[in-house]
């Protein structure tokens, strides 16, 4: 099986431990994008996973290249490009004090890039699978169009084809709005991955869900997933995260997936002393990547899903660096987190 992924990735700066900005004059500098970190998550369970995106032609797009390669991510589709390199600064939240993030990547390499430097055709060969999320076609006008047409050339060669739906308030700033796009490239996605705010503000589709409830009704996120599954026929599939935010230190955690046939829900994660939520999506999505294409059950899919996002939560950085090991470890049924020697 061969996986692609499609998107922009960025350079991350954030503030040592739980500073605020410029705090102190230190920001820890890595790489991190929605997309690529879901390449990360394949290429780290052994899968054969490929990322393309638009680098600029200078030493921040070749860093950015070696640290993709050095988790095993194929770089070779990349393509190099004018423009500057995207940048997103991180405060790390505390207690009651929230994650902030600040985008700073208008009129990056992947923002500028015309519809043809990507050739599709060459891109998918012996492709099975593609992940695609709702932040690129939102960071401009021409990513967009590369956006669909992707979808469109995956599903005429018969690719399978992930999204998870990422609503961005802040990116759909060029005229498009968000229901206007993610609905026609929706009509592509055999597995959609959300959560209730993504479905609202993507496809326009009303969650009656109370996110501060002290128990979440399953009953209404089945009936959202209900609703979704119906007006877009062509999709199998849809798994919607469960996250219950007690503070930016806790969290509960869990996900539920709709596959027309059946209604599941996973296993609950209490997470106290969250190290960085940020990615926590997307290890969701690599995880059910992963799951759906490696167990013979569609719980088991789930459960290695959640289970991969719910160590995500203590590993610093976009990427998750959990071994396959640690998901099914954990998956299994040993979070004790006891040393092991």
């Amino acid at each position: 099986m061969k996986f692609l992924t499609f998107g922009e990735i960025m350079i991350r700066m954030k503030t040592p431990g739980v500073e605020r900005l410029f705090q102190s004059p230190t920001l820890e500098a890595t790489f991190g994008g929605g997309e690529a970190n879901v390449a990360v998550s394949l290429a780290n369970y052994g899968l054969d996973c490929d990322f393309v995106t638009v680098l600029p032609d200078n030493v921040l797009g070749d860093e950015c290249i070696k640290e993709l390669r050095s988790f095993g991510v194929g770089t070779e589709k990349i393509v190099r490009g004018p423009g500057r390199m995207g940048i997103y600064f991180l405060e790390a939240g505390a207690n009651q004090f929230p994650s902030k993030v600040l985008y700073d990547r208008a009129h990056s390499a992947i923002a500028v890039a015309k519809r043809d430097a990507i050739n599709w055709d060459e891109v998918f060969a012996n492709v099975n699978w593609f992940h695609i999320t709702g932040i690129t076609p939102a960071i401009s006008e021409t990513a967009m169009e590369l956006s669909l047409d992707a979808v469109k050339k995956a599903k005429e060669l018969g690719v399978t084809v992930s999204c998870d739906l990422n609503f961005r308030k802040k990116l759909w700033k060029y005229g498009k709005e968000a229901q206007e796009v993610m609905r026609e490239i929706v009509k592509y996605v055999d597995v959609a991955i959300a959560n209730e705010e993504d479905v609202q503000k993507s496809l326009g589709i009303k969650a009656d869900v109370d996110v501060e409830a002290a128990e979440l009704d399953l009953d209404k996120y089945k009936k959202l997933s209900d609703k979704v599954l119906e007006l877009y026929p062509n999709m199998k599939m849809i798994g919607i995260t469960l996250r219950e935010s007690i503070s930016a230190d806790q969290n509960g955690w869990a996900a539920c997936l709709n596959t027309r046939d059946e209604f599941l829900v996973s296993k609950r994660y209490e997470i106290n002393d969250i190290v960085d939520r940020v990615g926590g999506g997307d290890s969701f999505c690599g995880g059910l990547i992963f799951g759906l294409n490696n167990y013979d059950s569609h719980q088991d899919a789930l459960e290695y899903a959640v289970a991969a996002s719910c160590l995500k939560h203590s590993v610093n950085g976009d990427f998750n660096r959990a071994s396959l090991s640690d998901v099914e470890k954990l998956m299994g049924g040993d979070g004790s987190g006891r040393v092991q020697r």
